[in-house]
């Protein structure tokens, strides 16, 4: 287990903001999640528990203890014809993977894909954890974390106790579960389980995925061809963090009632929009950004980029504030030309 004073946390936060905590601990197996539970319930110092740090803006030094989980290995179960936990794929054949909450997502995805079991690959590099995908129910191209989670595994901070939760009783929302909300820094997850397909079934109707696989001249694409060209899509327009700080998408996509889309679509008849069901569409947040001239624009040291407006960048040198500030001042244009509330995604602290 590590356990270190005064730590730097730009190793662990893509935007690369140089802040510091009071103590940092990563757990690196259950018997230490238990063990860093008790350091917790014990302290009367503050915690926050992150993750890969590609959700995270940190505006000032924290003054407490920052955990992290280390836990790696993954293992699949033996597929069988058992139902499916939720979806119309209930008589499909499947396999469950079990992976520690410490792994790199994106490496999860790679590896299910090579052991022939399918349904993560829309999510390709995606980054941060695995056990992120549990709290922020990451998704992208029609696809979202809780349509893989079975369960998880974690330890009960204020008891020290392990449980198992399953998805269902997650609350899952848009970039949103009861992890974010009434369950707070409540628990230490260790590990969690996803349930794959052994047969492979494609979502390519989402973003330009079939458009840029027509393009290779591509039909019926494999999953390991899939990914790649989700991969060659999010590279090209999403800054490498190593190079130029970023956290990915900033903004939640805003979902509006239908007659609000509606009211809106006439005014602008090019909008993307995607229809969330019968009474709400979901608005790109990129595109609204867009329309208010932010891409490509910079306020001090903190930028939109130049070839997604969704995500904000650290062009150097940016403290958290100053990222805060065009973020504020996004939102505020989006507002006044919409009358649309967009919100970050990432966790700011």
């Amino acid at each position: 287990m590590k356990d270190i004073q005064n730590y730097s946390l730009k190793e662990h936060n893509t935007f690369g903001i140089d802040a510091k905590c009071r103590r940092f601990i990563e757990f690196e197996d259950d018997d230490e999640a238990v063990e860093v539970a008790k350091i917790l319930r014990e302290s009367a110092t503050p915690y926050i528990i992150i993750g890969g740090g590609s959700n995270l803006l940190l505006t000032k030094d924290f003054d407490g203890i920052v955990v992290r989980s280390g836990i790696k290995g993954h293992y699949f179960e033996e597929p069988g014809d058992r139902s499916l936990e939720s979806g119309d794929r209930s008589q499909e054949s499947v396999a469950r993977m079990t992976c520690g909450s410490g792994e790199v997502w994106d490496d999860m995805v790679a590896t299910s894909i090579k052991a022939g079991y399918y349904g993560m690959e829309n999510l390709s590099l995606i980054p941060g954890d695995v056990g992120a995908s549990v709290v922020q129910n990451i998704g992208a191209y029609g696809v979202e974390a809780k349509d893989l989670i079975v369960s998880m595994e974690a330890v009960e901070i204020a008891t020290g106790q392990v449980v198992t939760i399953s998805g269902k009783d997650c609350g899952y929302g848009y970039r949103q579960s009861k992890f974010k909300q009434e369950w707070k820094n409540r628990y230490l997850i260790t590990h969690v389980t996803y349930q794959l397909s052994t047969s492979f079934q494609p979502h390519l109707d989402y973003g330009n995925i079939r458009q840029e696989l027509e393009k290779k001249g591509i039909t019926e694409p494999t999953a390991q061809q899939v990914r790649d060209i989700i991969i060659d899509i999010r590279n090209a327009k999403l800054p490498d963090p190593k190079v130029m700080g970023n956290a990915g998408s900033f903004f939640m996509n805003p979902i509006v009632p239908k007659d609000k889309y509606e009211t809106l679509a006439a005014q602008y008849p090019t909008m993307p929009h995607y229809e969330v069901d019968g009474s709400y569409e979901k608005i790109p947040a990129g595109w609204m950004i867009e329309q208010c001239g932010w891409k490509g624009k910079s306020l001090g040291r903190a930028g939109v980029h130049d070839k997604q407006a969704l995500v904000l960048v650290n062009r150097g040198g940016a403290t958290g504030a100053e990222i805060v500030a065009l973020c504020d001042a996004i939102r505020k244009d989006v507002k006044t030309k919409f009358d649309i509330d967009i919100h970050p995604e990432v966790n700011i602290i």
